[in-house]
């Protein structure tokens, strides 16, 4: 592990990095202690303190875990796509929110990936990710439901189709299509929504998967991407045009 003393990247940066990168390379193991503090401000030829600040780098990024004690110290942490789905959804949604993303560029992406999902959720889903979708359904049709709580637990809907795919890198990368884009669709959306519409695609997306047809599925899914995007086009056409 080395690092660039001329390099005009800031130093505990690029020390967070060649750590990062030994871990990624398997030079550094799960569960392996790294060298102390000392040690490594010894190896980089930098001070301590901003060998404290690329652990703290790596352990915002999950990849180390500190221990206290005799035997502390700092160790490669073991990731899991579960403890990733947070940072995934966060910079998902920093990325939508802080860039010139279109609605039809956002929805293009959420439902292309989405859709890639069904037919392995129609062969492969659990009965409780069915139950979870059948209950999310029957809660979208309940009168007086917020729109916050039909946000969420539209979330709840599409999270638990994804998850049927049993493929925990497809679960991972969806993370931010739908924890992160759909909420963003949804505020856009809600004023001119018909929950009835809704929730009956709803429905003939669950009752595809539960019968394993993968291609009606699909064909459900589509037509839900239809509606949002007529939806979206209703909402942008009755906005004021800018002076």
């Amino acid at each position: 592990m080395q690092i660039d003393p001329n390099s005009p990247a800031d130093l505990s940066a690029q020390i967070a990095k060649s750590i990062r990168d030994a871990i990624i390379s398997g030079d550094l193991i799960v569960d392996e202690r790294l060298p102390s503090e000392a040690e490594l401000a010894d190896q980089f030829s930098v001070s301590r303190p901003t060998v404290r600040e690329a652990l703290k780098r790596l352990a915002a990024q999950s990849l180390i875990r500190t221990q206290r004690g005799a035997t502390g110290g700092a160790f490669v942490n073991r990731l899991s796509f579960e403890k990733a789905y947070a940072q995934q959804i966060t910079t998902s949604t920093l990325l939508l929110s802080m860039n010139a993303v279109s609605f039809d560029t956002a929805c293009e992406a959420r439902f292309a990936l989405e859709r890639a999902c069904v037919f392995l959720s129609a062969a492969r889903r659990t009965p409780d990710q069915l139950a979870t979708m059948r209950t999310e359904t029957f809660r979208q049709n309940q009168p007086g439901l917020t729109d916050e709580a039909f946000c969420a637990s539209d979330v709840a809907f599409h999270r638990a189709l994804v998850d049927g795919a049993a493929n925990p890198v497809l679960s991972y990368q969806l993370a931010g299509a739908v924890e992160a884009m759909l909420p963003l669709m949804n505020m856009i959306t809600y004023p001119a929504r018909s929950r009835a519409a809704i929730v009956a695609l709803h429905t003939v997306i669950t009752d595809a998967i539960e019968a394993g047809d993968g291609p009606a599925a699909s064909d459900g899914l589509s037509a839900l991407e239809s509606e949002t995007r007529a939806l979206a086009q209703s909402m942008f056409a009755d906005r004021p045009a800018a002076t």
